[in-house]
């Protein structure tokens, strides 16, 4: 007597439940999953539909942005809102800007006979001078997404440190995601100084930090496909990389570049020997910014590679803060801290204002640090926050608080009314004698 076969066990699609016979064709997968030819056809529609749309909808968006982009007029008037000073350089940048979209305008309506290379832009200035400022204002200007990158951390490919592609990673955060959002943005490096080659010859040991990076950076500041980690870190062979393209975005370069003026004066001016005078044209130098004759040869020898300094064309020279700077800055800007603090004060119900001898007492304080703008906010909390600390426990007592140089000189008791405290002294009198009774 023969053994009788086993039932063959019919197969089906795990989606739409199908079975073999009803579809042409059934992909297995592990586990027993199955999908048929159908729902494959059904699932490519769907993200085919999702990509084309979502593309459609940024290039839209893209091209709306550009459509309204504002005149270099306009670019350096919303400037003077949030920066005070560097008149020059805020015509430089707002011609720079406008070039760079107007590129991009260019290129997005199919006008492909003449081929506008992008420009760069290089910022110098001491520290505190506001080159961070100006880029973030510039984003918001033109609507574009912004990121801040900082050159020190960044080591060449293969070394303990960061990639230089991490920095598109912080742009495309910027932009929630966005990569063809991303690549119209603009990312500014701080502290390109800071990775100048050790000397104007080439060295036989590796300079991973300084000469390495600035050969990572040529690429994806003249443009390149450039391949990101999610996740950020180390590139990994099995992992999915974000591709992004630079050729549309705009890097500004900043560095506070110490040592620069020495060569330049020293490119200027005629060494003399003996006790003769100074020359004419370093004297006059001196006087000014130093930085404002710079030359590429001069970034060169102080330690940027020729290509790299070449890629960066426009050159924009921030001016020195005087202490008139420094009272303008901290009282005229749409930002400035003297609006910032009445603000503050205007949520808890009070009218704040400042006398011109505490704002003068503040810049002297500040100037005197070397620090640039930054010194004037940790100045103004080293007096403020006390003052803060004692009208917040009053509550309702104060409505209007007028600061003048009192604050600094006796301390926030002084602007405030004796009268207030009675009530609060009388309970630390009753609750004394509570305890003693």
């Amino acid at each position: 007597m023969g053994r009788r076969k086993a039932p063959v066990e019919e197969e089906y699609c795990s989606f739409c439940y199908k079975s073999a016979q009803e579809v042409e064709r059934l992909l297995a997968g592990p586990a027993g999953v199955n999908i048929c030819n159908e729902c494959i056809q059904v699932c490519y529609d769907i993200i085919n539909s999702q990509d084309s749309s979502q593309a459609q909808s940024s290039a839209t968006g893209r091209k709306k942005s550009l459509h309204l982009l504002p005149s270099p007029l306009k670019i350096r008037e919303k400037l003077d809102e949030y920066v005070i000073g560097h008149d020059l350089t805020k015509k430089v940048l707002s011609v720079a800007v406008f070039n760079h979209y107007l590129r991009i305008q260019h290129q997005s309506a199919g006008n492909q006979e003449v081929e506008i290379e992008k420009s760069n832009i290089l910022l110098m200035g001491d520290t505190g001078t506001g080159k961070t400022l100006l880029a973030r204002t510039l984003s918001r200007i033109v609507d574009v997404p912004f990121a801040v990158a900082d050159a020190t951390t960044l080591t060449e490919a293969g070394y303990v440190g960061e990639d230089v592609e991490n920095i598109l990673l912080k742009l495309i955060q910027a932009a929630d995601g966005d990569i063809a959002k991303a690549e119209t943005g603009i990312i500014f490096i701080d502290e390109i100084d800071k990775i100048s080659r050790r000397s104007e010859n080439r060295s036989i040991t590796r300079d991973v930090s300084g000469e390495g990076v600035q050969q990572a950076l040529l690429k994806i500041l003249e443009g390149t496909t450039a391949s990101v980690p999610p996740q950020g870190g180390r590139k990994h062979p099995e992992q999915q990389n974000l591709k992004i393209h630079t050729n549309n975005i705009l890097f500004i370069c900043g560095g506070a570049f110490d040592g620069l003026a020495d060569i330049i004066k020293k490119r200027i001016g005629h060494q003399e020997i003996g006790f003769s005078s100074k020359d004419k044209a370093l004297i006059k130098l001196e006087q000014e910014n130093p930085l404002i004759k710079v030359e590429p040869d001069d970034i060169i020898k102080y330690g940027l590679i020729p290509e790299l300094t070449g890629r960066l064309p426009v050159v924009g020279v921030l001016d020195k803060l005087t202490k008139e700077s420094f009272y303008s800055i901290l009282r005229d800007p749409k930002n400035s801290l003297v609006k910032q603090y009445t603000a503050q004060y205007l949520l808890m119900g009070i009218k704040l204002t400042f006398e011109d001898s505490f704002l003068s007492r503040i810049v002297e304080e500040s100037y005197e640090k070397k620090l640039g703008v930054r010194a004037l906010r940790s100045i103004m909390e080293k007096y403020i926050t006390p003052l803060t600390y004692e009208v917040a426990n009053l509550g309702k007592k104060v409505t209007r608080v007028n600061i003048d140089e009192r604050l600094i000189t006796e301390g926030p008791f002084a602007l405030l009314d004796p009268e207030l405290f009675k009530d609060d002294e009388a309970d630390g009198k009753n609750k004394k004698l509570s305890e003693v009774s």
